[in-house]
């Protein structure tokens, strides 16, 4: 479960290696997230050179740690790192899915 302020590793190459979620996107008053659920994040830390810089505000979708999204929901990275859960693939987060090595959990 994830909550505002819960610090998060990135699965992804965008640039960011860890987040802080701020709020959690969807329907009401949330007050965790889950598998599949889009949240708004700070970079907490990032990668030098990289176009995502540190205090930036992205959106993220939460995989088994999260993985950065644009507002149309594709992600920003071109590559994932481990596995993720099936889940996403019934939530239509296909473009992850297709990226990543493995689906299972």
């Amino acid at each position: 479960m994830i909550q505002p302020q819960t610090l998060l590793n990135v699965a992804d190459n965008s640039g960011a290696q860890e987040l802080m979620c701020i709020r959690i996107i969807g329907t009401g008053n949330h007050l965790y997230a889950h598998i599949g659920d889009v949240i708004v994040a700070v970079i907490k830390e990032a990668v030098p050179n990289m176009p995502l810089e540190r205090s930036e505000i992205i959106r993220a979708v939460i995989v088994r740690t999260s993985v950065i999204i644009d507002q149309e929901g594709n992600p920003k990275g071109t590559r994932i790192f481990g596995a993720i859960a099936r889940e996403l693939r019934q939530l239509n987060f296909t473009k992850i899915v297709s990226l990543a090595p493995k689906s299972y959990i």
